[in-house]
């Protein structure tokens, strides 16, 4: 397993809006992982494929065999029309050996960008916004002068924008992560960060992720709306979606039954950091949400079955920009990827010991949502790129192709982690520079 190292890596904090690559590639019979002897897992039902589609055995075998190939615990939820299934697998807590439940609360990360941007398509709506406006119009004391004439609404949405990451400046240094544990970031400040920030393309030229496009969307909420932009959203999206364990947390801690979530930062936190305490006020309305992978696929699913938009604004979040990547494509805080077994919609998290995958079909009918809880696991490569074809991803992307696809046997095209490395820890070659306090 990569962090399993000896020697302790010297590593940097690298402040980039480049995706990472995360390629979910399903080995075949021949190729499989063969899963090493390990505790078992604890997927929640046992039973048989059904006639939905749902392999309740094969999902919980996909499973454990992310935990066996060296994922620390994960807790998954697969639909397929009525007919559902949760599991979990591994351990929440490495010192005590506390297993892992499918209804374990989670930091979902760049998910939270699904909520905002419906939250922002409700104004749309309601004619309080307009996608096509700049967004100097709303926020002209943040975003001034060509920028807030020239950037619109939906370059924020689809990251069309042009703005930097703002993260390269809070993180700017290996201690900056402790620093920040318990620090409580203004968005305002983040916003001013992220434009002060080299652009990364001109308005409208192309897609570049960024949370600075985020944190202004949440930000313009509370311009229109006179709430702030996590009360909207709590009200207004959360709670008409119908989740009961989704929301904002309001300190460093999270207050219900959760893993502790580990950060191996390729290598340069050996053994993975606990990161679980963590003030998100850093990702505010870009990624810090939390929920349970059961919330997830019922949240998109009332989203892509028009619950909480009017078809107009859902067409519009479903109205995409070319992506880095030729399988993916980007919407409204929303891509679809395209996988052997149809076009899935939905969005990833990435925060610091914890991602999230949550994925559905265009009717919400086929879903899946997995959580797990040791990030930035892989090795890096000569040119300080993870190396995402190892054990682990293998069998993370086999059991997200059992989920969607009904099979683990087949190959299913890379799909970038859209969250950026917030926060990406890299061992670069030849660079010796100072490690973390512990």
């Amino acid at each position: 397993m990569p962090v399993a190292s000896t020697h302790r890596r010297r590593m940097r904090l690298v402040g980039t809006a480049t995706a990472a690559l995360l390629t979910l590639t399903i080995p075949t019979a021949a190729s499989a992982v063969a899963a090493p002897s390990t505790p078992a897992g604890n997927a929640a039902t046992a039973g048989t494929s059904d006639r939905s589609g749902i392999d309740r055995v094969a999902l919980e075998r996909t499973l454990k065999a992310f935990h066996d190939a060296g994922m620390y615990g994960a807790y998954s939820a697969a639909r397929d029309g009525t007919a559902a299934w949760q599991g979990a697998s591994g351990v929440a807590d490495v010192d005590t050996g506390r297993p892992t439940t499918p209804q374990m609360e989670h930091r979902i990360g760049s998910i939270t960008k699904t909520f905002t941007a419906v939250a922002v398509l409700q104004q749309v709506s309601k004619g309080r916004i307009d996608l096509e406006a700049p967004i100097g119009r709303y926020l002209p004391d943040i975003v001034p002068g060509e920028r807030g004439r020239a950037i619109t609404v939906r370059m924020l949405l689809n990251h069309t924008s042009g703005i930097g990451d703002y993260s390269g400046a809070i993180f700017a240094t290996a201690d900056s992560i402790e620093g920040n544990r318990f620090h409580q970031f203004d968005p305002r400040e983040l916003a001013r960060l992220g434009l002060k920030a080299k652009p990364l393309g001109k308005p409208g030229q192309a897609h570049h992720y960024s949370n600075t496009n985020f944190v202004l969307a949440g930000l313009l909420l509370q311009k229109v709306t006179g709430k702030s932009p996590e009360a909207y959203i709590t009200e207004h999206v959360i709670r008409k979606a119908g989740l009961r364990r989704t929301y904002f947390p309001r300190s460093a801690y999270l207050t219900g039954p959760h893993a502790k979530m580990y950060e191996a930062a390729y290598g340069g936190y050996n053994p993975p950091r606990d990161f679980s305490v963590y003030n998100l006020s850093w990702a505010g309305t870009a990624g810090s949400l939390v929920s349970t992978m059961a919330d997830l696929n019922r949240f998109y699913r009332a989203l892509l079955s028009g619950e909480l938009l009017a078809p107009a604004q859902l067409r519009q979040m479903k109205t995409t920009v070319p992506t880095e990547d030729s399988t993916l494509r980007y919407g409204l805080g929303l891509f679809t990827a395209h996988l052997p077994c149809g076009d899935f919609w939905g969005h990833n998290g990435l925060v610091l010991g914890a991602m999230t995958w949550s994925m559905s079909s265009a009717d919400g009918q086929r879903q899946m949502s997995l959580g797990f809880n040791l990030t930035r696991y892989q090795k890096l490569d000569g040119n300080g790129h993870p190396e995402t074809d190892g054990p682990i991803d293998a069998a993370m992307g086999a059991h997200i192709a059992q989920a969607l696809c009904g099979t683990s046997d087949n190959r299913v095209p890379g799909v970038p982690d859209t969250n950026p490395p917030h926060s990406l820890l890299a061992a670069p070659q030849g660079r010796p520079l100072p490690a973390p306090r512990r």
